[in-house]
């Protein structure tokens, strides 16, 4: 039988117990039917993964106890992804699969084509738990503020490599290109719905620390096109090696 996963913004040690949020409790106990006695799995980020159980049930509560811990925590990979914020839908998508794709940091970039001027970074947030919660990590991905495409380029400067996916770049192996940044520290770079502005791509292409590579020859809508991006990182300098 599977066994709920539940990110907890507390430090978890033995013995602790654990009040759920009113939509954590009610999803233990509304929705899947948990009783006193059931067993889950607590992360908060810090301290590794750990087991337990419903100590006691009220109609819209319940007390978690915290019995042992079952995974250690390890290190998330240094893996960032830049991307301009889409609409509701495909950001929560974007997000989702992201965060299942290893990233640690999501960093939304302000673009002149942006459809989504504020984003809703407390909603980027949630479906970065709830991704966590399913796929295993034992880490929530950082989420910083928007930033515009100049202030993310500052900031990577001497400290990080950009891959830029770049459609206009030639047709060729993505692989070979990412190949040659062994050692360095990766952010993927997705744009907005209707591509960079030429000014802002005769920006990043004047830069030596970014990396334009092509996804192929069909031209991917922007969720599709970070997905990609973060599995051929993974591939070459990440965790599937």
């Amino acid at each position: 039988m599977t066994v709920y996963r539940l990110f907890v913004a507390n430090d978890l040690s033995s013995d602790r117990e654990i009040v759920p949020s009113a939509a954590q409790a009610h999803y233990l106990l509304h929705v899947l039917r948990l009783s006193e006695g059931s067993q889950v799995l607590l992360f908060d980020g810090s301290n590794g993964e750990w087991a337990a159980g419903i100590a006691s049930v009220k109609k819209r509560s319940c007390l978690l106890r915290v019995t042992g811990r079952v995974r250690e925590q390890t290190p998330a990979q240094d893996l960032h992804y830049a991307f301009a914020p889409l609409k509701q839908a495909r950001l929560d998508y974007m997000i989702q699969k992201a965060v299942e794709m290893g990233a640690s940091v999501l960093q939304p970039v302000m673009t002149a084509r942006t459809a989504v001027p504020r984003p809703n970074i407390e909603r980027m947030r949630a479906n970065a738990i709830e991704a966590a919660e399913q796929c295993g990590i034992l880490a929530v991905p950082g989420i910083n503020a928007p930033v515009k495409l100049e202030t993310l380029l500052k900031a990577c400067e001497n400290r990080r490599v950009i891959v830029f996916c770049d459609e206009n770049a030639p047709t060729a192996s993505p692989l070979e290109g990412i190949k040659k940044l062994q050692g360095r520290k990766p952010t993927a770079l997705t744009g907005p719905e209707g591509g960079f502005s030429p000014e802002e791509r005769e920006l990043l292409l004047s830069k030596d620390f970014v990396y334009p590579i092509s996804l192929g020859p069909r031209i991917m809508r922007a969720d599709t096109a970070g997905v990609a991006a973060l599995a051929l990182i993974n591939a070459v300098l990440g965790d599937w090696r």
